[in-house]
């Protein structure tokens, strides 16, 4: 089997190099690795404490993070190095000052692992999420150095619990210690026998009551929302936008509408300007709202989280395609949560479907009944906002979980 993952790992490079040739993404996965021997030796010094973090992108970076910052504080004298898998992740988090060195994870190979191990002083090493590279997590083995898994999530479906799954087994045997989400996470590991684990639970939900916290907000937002209803669609695509769009037009004239696309590129929001004739671009919203403005289109990247606090109802997207986006940055500032059918691979949503804080659509005529009537039920609305800001706060805790098993 590790033949078969090592023609694999080989293949996948092959297949990147080639879609680098049309795809800037593929490009910047080639071009970002080229030199990394050279960037990673001059990166510390033989006397550093390093403590590897390695994510695969942007959303698991914000699940490493309160872990990151809280090894940050509690160990200055330690230096942390940040590794991603993909562009998406290293681009936007290319400057986090969180980090001593930011990189890519080289590919995974014997020699690239035993190059990489052997210029890093890697102390300890946090591997998040869904992240498992056989020649790493063996040569971190092999070396004694402690390597663990942070917010690990299990599902029946994995390569790990099938009949043919002994090789990938092997890797979860690598890991020092396993910190998983759920309950359900670790009874699947101890069937396989793996009982290094501790059920810490989901670190975002640390990060997102953090963000919610310490946000400033926007003064332009705050004069537009008023003391209107506000309907926060976040990271929508176009199969959610037709829900957002009745939901809206059904809420009534005072309520108004912030929406930030999972695309910001000019050509989708002048998709979008076309779907909210009179629309504002959230960049220019200084210059141009006015109380009749109602409905602010978010044209950049990294607001939408400090954005929620100034909501009443939000639609969360992804649930028409491959999974919901993030839900628990409007939960934590205590708002009910719409979204499409795709939401099964994710345990807050259906916790949260389950407490009734949270309603999956599969119409926009249902979105728009449904939405409608929570609004016009202010008792109701009022209950069910408490109730998701109680459920998101409860599960924090698992950074300080993880800190004292780690140190």
């Amino acid at each position: 089997m590790r033949i078969i993952y090592d023609i694999g790992v080989r293949s996948y490079y092959l297949f990147i190099r080639i879609a680098a040739l049309w795809n800037p993404k593929a490009e910047k996965w080639i071009s970002g690795r080229e030199g990394w021997r050279e960037q990673f030796s001059g990166a510390f010094g033989p006397g550093d404490r390093v403590v590897w973090f390695h994510c695969a992108s942007l959303g698991e970076f914000e699940q490493g993070r309160p872990v990151m910052e809280a090894v940050r504080a509690a160990h200055p004298e330690k230096k942390i190095l940040l590794t991603f898998f993909s562009p998406s992740g290293y681009e936007k988090r290319k400057d986090y000052p969180g980090a001593d060195f930011v990189g890519y994870l080289p590919r995974d190979t014997v020699a690239n692992a035993t190059t990489f191990l052997r210029l890093v002083p890697v102390e300890q090493a946090l591997f998040v999420k869904y992240e498992f590279w056989y020649h790493m997590l063996k040569g971190l083995h092999d070396r004694n150095i402690p390597v663990s898994l942070v917010s690990g999530h299990f599902r029946k479906s994995q390569v790990f619990f099938r009949w043919y799954g002994g090789f990938f087994r092997r890797m979860l045997r690598f890991f020092t210690h396993i910190f998983v989400q759920t309950d359900d996470s670790a009874r699947l590991l101890e069937k396989i026998g793996v009982r290094n684990v501790t059920v810490a639970g989901d670190t975002r939900f640390d990060r997102v009551m953090q963000i919610a916290a310490e946000s400033t907000g926007s003064d332009a937002i705050k004069v537009f929302a008023g003391h209107s209803d506000v309907i926060i669609a976040g990271s929508t695509w176009e199969a959610d936008e037709v829900h957002v769009k009745s939901a809206f037009e059904a809420a009534g004239a005072d309520c108004k509408l912030i929406i930030a696309p999972h695309e910001v590129a000019d050509v989708n929001v002048r998709r979008l300007l076309g779907l909210f004739p009179g629309a504002v671009l959230f960049s220019q919203l200084g210059e141009k709202v006015g109380v009749t403005g109602r409905v602010v289109i978010v044209d950049t990247i990294g607001h939408l989280s400090s954005l929620y606090q100034y909501g009443t109802i939000a639609y969360i997207g992804g649930g028409f395609g491959k999974g919901i986006h993030n839900i628990l940055e409007a939960t934590a500032a205590g708002l009910p949560v719409f979204f499409g059918p795709a939401y099964g691979n994710f345990s807050e949503a259906r916790e949260l479907v389950a407490a009734g804080g949270a309603f999956p659509v599969n119409s926009p005529e249902t979105t728009a009944t449904r939405m409608a009537g929570l609004l016009n039920d202010r008792q109701q609305l009022q209950k069910i906002s408490q109730q998701v800001r109680a459920f998101t706060k409860s599960r924090t805790g698992a950074t300080q979980t993880i800190m004292e098993q780690l140190f």
